[in-house]
């Protein structure tokens, strides 16, 4: 095996994914059956493949808010405690199958509840998936619920986050078109969580630029940054082409802010035009706490592996760069210590090694 992993190598390696939408990772299969199920009528398409082929172009818009736009359907068929376990099962059976070890997978319990569900019962619905789909399959999967940011149920939310943390959710976030939105509007619900000793990522850096990074770190404490690829507003080159980084960069790199970047999809909103051209090269030279994830597997028609390929294909990553994006993801997950070390030096590092050949 040469040190160019190819697709098909990729995908028996160990991953990890903490940025995950469980509404952006729907089987067009199950879209289509649970909207005849549920009376869903909105649909533009009820043939699976064709469908599959309307998301994706959908979402090639280069806009975030017409990106949005596409989960009107997949959230318009996850409105039953039965659709909700179903979705989350099938998440947790599509990433085994993909070689992921560990998932953060988010959502938003608000957007669930149309037909009555409460906000419990949304939470409870997911967690039964997630966990009869990792017994099932061998994953450890574990949900971060999410606050849509142009709303005013933020405290609510984080409250959900700390009642079932015992449960399988390991932390919050909030997510939503950025402009006009600010962090610092959830400030309260932040500092609940920080008071509660609950860990908390924020989508900041996609659709807006370094303000919303430095008020997600600075006044809001966020533990990870959902994307950050805005980051690169703040490194420069001198006159010799040296790489120089302002104070929030630094900040950044220095205090090891995990970045959960998502290169397919931040093409897709127009954060970058092309996978060589996206800031996760530099910013992984730079030595960035940089992970890679997929954002919404249906909209961006990509898995895990896919997203790694993309990378060994425009920068000739090998085995050494894929388990460094891999540990770093290992590293910034939100479960406790003693689980991620286990799962670094235990599956994601043996596993690499025998990979490369020198197991």
């Amino acid at each position: 095996m040469t040190d160019r992993p190819s697709l098909e190598d990729i995908r028996r390696a160990p991953k990890v994914l903490l940025h995950d939408h469980l509404d952006g990772g729907l089987r067009t299969e199950t879209v289509v059956d649970l909207a005849r199920d549920g009376g869903y009528e909105d649909l533009p398409t009820t043939d699976p493949g064709n469908l599959a082929t309307w998301f994706t172009e959908a979402a090639n818009s280069g806009s975030l808010e017409r990106y949005l736009e596409t989960f009107a359907h997949t959230v318009g068929v996850m409105q039953s405690a039965e659709a909700l376990t179903r979705v989350a099962y099938e998440c947790a059976e599509d990433l085994a199958r993909d070689g992921v070890v560990y998932a953060e997978v988010r959502y938003a319990p608000e957007l669930h509840t149309r037909t009555g569900l409460s906000l419990e019962r949304v939470v409870e619905a997911v967690l039964e998936g997630f966990d009869r789909g990792g017994r099932d399959h061998g994953i450890k999967i574990c949900a971060l619920v999410t606050a849509m940011r142009h709303q005013a149920r933020s405290m609510e939310i984080a409250e959900l986050a700390v009642r079932y943390r015992d449960d399988g959710v390991v932390g919050f976030d909030i997510a939503g078109a950025e402009a006009g939105y600010p962090p610092t509007r959830h400030l309260d619900a932040f500092e609940y969580l920080q008071r509660e000793n609950a860990h908390f990522t924020i989508h900041a850096g996609e659709g807006f630029g370094l303000p919303s990074i430095w008020q997600a770190i600075q006044w809001c404490g966020a533990d990870r940054l959902g994307h950050g690829v805005r980051i690169i507003d703040d490194i420069t080159e001198d006159e010799d082409g040296n790489p120089q980084l302002g104070r929030l960069a630094h900040y950044v790199r220095d205090k090891r802010i995990p970045l959960e970047m998502c290169p397919t999809s931040n093409i897709q909103t127009g954060a970058a035009k092309s996978i060589a051209e996206h800031p996760i090269g530099l910013l992984r030279d730079l030595r960035f706490r940089v992970t890679v994830n997929t954002d919404n597997r249906l909209m961006s028609g990509t898995t895990p592996s896919l997203e790694l390929a993309k990378l060994v294909d425009a920068f000739g990553y090998g085995w050494d760069e894929l388990q460094w994006f891999t540990v770093n993801a290992m590293k910034s997950a939100f479960i406790g210590f003693t689980e991620r070390l286990k799962l670094i030096n235990e599956v994601i590092k043996p596993a690499y090694a025998e990979l490369r050949g020198t197991a």
